[in-house]
């Protein structure tokens, strides 16, 4: 017996336990089926669960059930990143509240904090993406520092080495000072902050005219001691004179030259710029054009190291504020001033970057790249939406090589050894790396003892982009089953603003190790935010906690209430109402199919035996219209969720089948063969109607797995009742165009007779009788039990001319129903003759303005024509308004 009241928290457990006690998710590979292979966007091991993943897995999810249910062999791959950076972060803060010091660790003591770190907290985003009803075959779940992938990654980067495409240079690099280590030029994001622009003097050196000197304007004092020129355009006719000449850094009075260079503007600030090659991107450019020196004077925590000569130890911004100070104290501050710009902050730390000069490891992209870029503007692989080929298109086109090292201690270390005389090995570990020391080099005296393997370890992302590849041991195995069947996958579903990180470079390493793409399509969903446009975060507080929603109101309203207005690449406006939508829905669901159980059947209408749903439309030649008119509009329902499939709208699929449930299915057709109160139903309409709500379910459940499966055992008499996940989705047939387009004038009709109704406070109790003009006999004549039911009306006749009561027109159809006895003549006449004062009082505003000739010549054309309209539509509407006051006499 069905419950009452839909509880999903009383059927999700049950049912996510089934399938995988069942192990419906499950897949290997099988040649008699076509493969369809989503692979997860590994999330960090740090993470848990918030509301981009819940959209991003429930999209997943909708694509890999709807594929299992085609008959396919779906394979949805989990697995989680070991995310460098994060997870230091998290293991340094959990040492601290230990009382220890990862500068008082060894890197393997440090490593073993770190899996114990993972192994108590690494699983639980994916614990919980089951109780969102992720359908992931959860016995492939990968790990990026899993042996296999690990040996991969490692595998990856010394085929690369030997191919001449990884080397290791001295390169400015973004440096982000929380982490100590660098990041890439993607993971820096720009913010818009609020600074002092600070103007000072450096003085001129060994003349009478000293005091003058020449002004620079920075939001950077505190980098003044690593100056190492000023810089003037040689075309500025102020400071031509000076070139060649030195000037003295305030506080520290060292003399550095004048040097001229095009680069500078001549109108922006004083036209004098302070060239620090080490503390940023274009001075560093500049500095190797002039040969100038180089002097790093911030350590790797952004504090001032010795060659600041003063403020040693002092953090970079408490040394920006002591530094003006000082230079105000001695003279050498002319002014400040409040300056907006753009600043780099790491995405990982939200610190600052700085640019620094630092020994990395990088890899070319110029070559590399060049096959994914191809393919994703020929549309080999599709980003959907399309507008992010433009994007795409401007990141490839102005690729930098790939800085891939990290100075980090958890991640793949770099399997790069060194000699003491500095000699480089490229190998898998120590091991080999002095076999080749011996072979290469005839040191046979050498011992492992002498060699000392390199300190980084590889960008996260590093790893990650074998990640399509690794999870299949393709790298390792390249011919073994499981990638020579589930790869290239199917579909990619992630985020825009990992198109680069991640995206762009599996495409790379696709072409480059299996000669193909990964995945066929990419489909990129919004950003979730809040009412106010904010991306929602915990650090904002405007975040829900995904997990608390399910437990208030269920997986599937989660699910579905994400989707009402997830346009693809468009990003989400978050209100919890779209989840009560969603739990309204469900609700929706569960009362018409306790309302269809609930139906008793005529015993003179019984079938013998018992049939199955197969033979109902066989043994029922008589077809009802609304069984037909709901077949059609199913049918047409099911091609068009199938085209908004195949164009990756996923947001419009719902809504349309949330249109055709809540709308077609319970609003309509339920109304038009539900039995008058405590009468039974034919078995056969009672049946087919249960056939209907399998379809139904069927059609629902890859958007709403929970309630579909929960009423889907309900349904009895089915040929196979192991699980709806495995049963098939539903396949269209025939539409019959012409009926479905006069049941839309019956549902018009009848919505027209209830206005007519409450316009006129009639009950809806009361039968009313209703008049069809005789040339439209045909169409209404078959609809005549539906109207009669739907708009109670008592009797129905067909006339030639006009007849008592109030005329009203569906389409270009005229009706009558005459109220006589039901309204006041007098008040109705009242009624109707001040709408007519009115609508012959518009009428003449409008005739005015469309005789004045100034309008109808200045205005836009549409303009003109909308006061046309108006003018048409009041001048029928007084028709109308006077025939009815005829008739009403």
């Amino acid at each position: 017996m069905i419950s009452k009241t839909y509880a999903p928290q009383e059927i999700e457990d049950k049912w996510y336990s089934y399938w995988i006690e069942n192990r419906y998710f499950n897949s290997k590979p099988n040649p008699k089926k076509e493969p369809y292979t989503i692979v997860i966007p590994p999330p960090n091991v740090t993470g848990v669960l918030h509301m981009g993943h819940m959209l991003n897995n429930t999209i997943q999810d909708i694509l890999i059930r709807k594929a299992r249910m085609e008959g396919k062999e779906a394979c949805w791959v989990p697995g989680t990143d070991h995310a460098s950076i994060a997870t230091e972060a998290k293991v340094v803060a959990m040492l601290k509240e230990r009382g220890i010091s990862k500068n008082d660790l060894t890197r393997d003591e440090f490593l073993e904090y770190c899996w114990e770190w993972t192994h108590k907290y690494g699983g639980i985003i994916l614990k919980q993406l089951r109780k969102l009803g992720a359908s992931c075959d959860w016995e492939r779940t990968r790990f990026t520092m899993e042996p296999d992938l690990y040996d991969s990654v490692i595998d990856v980067f010394i085929d690369l080495y030997n191919k001449g495409d990884i080397y290791r240079g001295h390169r400015m690099v973004n440096w982000d000072p929380q982490a100590r280590t660098t990041v890439s030029d993607e993971e820096v994001i720009m913010k818009e902050v609020n600074q002092k622009l600070v103007y000072l003097r450096y003085e001129l050196v060994g003349a009478a005219d000293a005091e003058h000197g020449v002004i620079v304007a920075t939001t950077r004092p505190e980098t003044i001691m690593a100056d190492v020129a000023v810089c003037v355009n040689p075309n500025d006719e102020r400071y031509q004179h000076l070139i060649g000449r030195e000037v003295r850094i305030p506080l520290i009075n060292r003399a550095i030259p004048i040097i001229a260079d095009d680069y500078v503007e001549m109108e922006f600030g004083t036209g004098c710029l302070k060239v620090t090659p080490a503390h940023d991107t274009n001075d560093y450019e500049l500095g190797k054009r002039h040969n100038l020196p180089i002097i790093d004077l911030l350590n790797e925590d952004g504090t001032l190291n010795e060659k600041a000569q003063i403020l040693v130890g002092e953090d970079r911004f408490a040394a920006r504020k002591k530094i003006i100070r000082l230079l105000d104290e001695s003279g050498s501050l002319v002014k400040t001033e409040e300056y907006k710009s753009n600043v780099g902050h790491s995405e990982r730390t939200d610190s600052v970057i700085e640019p620094r000069l630092s020994e990395q490891w990088f890899l070319k992209m110029a070559k590399i790249s060049q096959p994914a870029f191809e393919n994703v503007m020929n549309d080999t692989v599709q980003l959907i939406p399309p507008k992010f080929k433009n994007t795409y298109r401007h990141w490839m086109e102005n690729v930098r090589d790939w800085n891939i090292s990290r100075q980090l201690w958890w991640g793949h270390r770099i399997p790069a050894f060194y000699l003491k005389d500095g000699t480089l090995i490229v190998a898998k570990n120590k091991r080999e790396a002095l076999r080749k020391a011996q072979h290469d080099y005839q040191l046979f005296a050498l011992t492992e003892e002498d060699i000392e393997q390199d300190p980084d370890v590889l960008d996260t992302w590093f790893s990650s982009w074998l990640w399509p590849i690794s999870v299949f041991n393709g790298i390792k195995e390249p011919e073994n089953e499981d990638i020579q069947y589930y790869y290239p996958t199917n579909d990619l579903v992630t985020a825009p603003e990992i198109l680069f990180f991640w995206v762009a470079r599996m495409i790379i390493a696709g072409y480059e190790y299996k000669g193909t793409y990964p995945f066929k399509n990419v489909y990129l969903t919004g950003i979730v935010r809040d009412k106010l446009g904010r991306k929602m975060s915990k650090s904002l507080g405007n975040s829900p906690d995904p997990i608390d929603l399910i437990e208030q109101y269920g997986a599937d309203s989660i699910r579905t209430g994400m989707l009402f207005t997830s346009q693809a690449g468009n990003d989400l406006p978050y209100d919890e109402k779209l989840i009560e939508q969603g739990r309204n829905f469900c609700n929706k669901i569960w009362n018409a199919f306790r309302l269809v159980k609930g139906w008793t059947i005529n015993p003179e209408t019984a079938f013998s035996g018992n049939p199955s749903f197969g033979s109902l439309w066989v043994n029922y030649q008589n077809m009802d219209n609304e069984i037909a008119w709901f077949e059609s509009k199913f049918n047409q329902t099911l091609l068009e969720v199938q085209d908004h499939f195949s164009k990756f709208r996923i947001s419009d699929a719902l809504n349309a089948v949330y249109k055709l449930i809540w709308d077609d299915f319970c609003a309509q057709y339920l109304e038009m063969i539900k039995p008058e109160f405590g009468q039974p139903i034919e078995e056969v309409v009672y049946m087919i109607t249960l056939d209907f709500f399998d379809r139904l379910m069927r059609l629902a459940h890859p958007f709403m797995p929970f309630i579909t499966e929960e009423i889907w055992q309900n349904i009895a008499d089915r040929d196979n009742k192991e699980s709806i996940c495995i049963a098939s989705f539903p396949k269209p047939g025939l539409v019959n165009s012409a009926l479905l387009n006069d049941f839309d004038i019956l549902f018009e009709l009848v919505s027209a007779i209830r206005n007519v109704r409450n316009s006129k406070n009639v009950s809806p109790k009361t039968a009313l009788p209703l008049a069809i003009r005789t040339e439209w006999k045909a169409r209404y004549e078959k609809l005549e039990p539906l109207i009669k039911k739907l708009a109670n009306t008592e009797s129905i006749t067909y006339v030639e001319g006009d007849v008592a009561g109030t005329s009203f027109r569906v389409r270009a159809d005229e009706f009558f129903v005459n109220l006589e006895g039901e309204v006041n003549v007098e008040e109705e006449r009242e009624s109707l003759l001040k709408e007519l004062e009115y609508t012959e009082g518009f009428l003449n505003s409008v005739i005015k303005k469309l005789s004045n000739e100034r309008f109808v010549q200045n205005a836009k054309g549409d303009i003109v024509e909308k006061e046309r309209q108006k003018q048409a539509d009041a001048e029928a509407k007084i028709v109308t308004l006077k025939e009815a006051l005829s008739r009403l006499s």
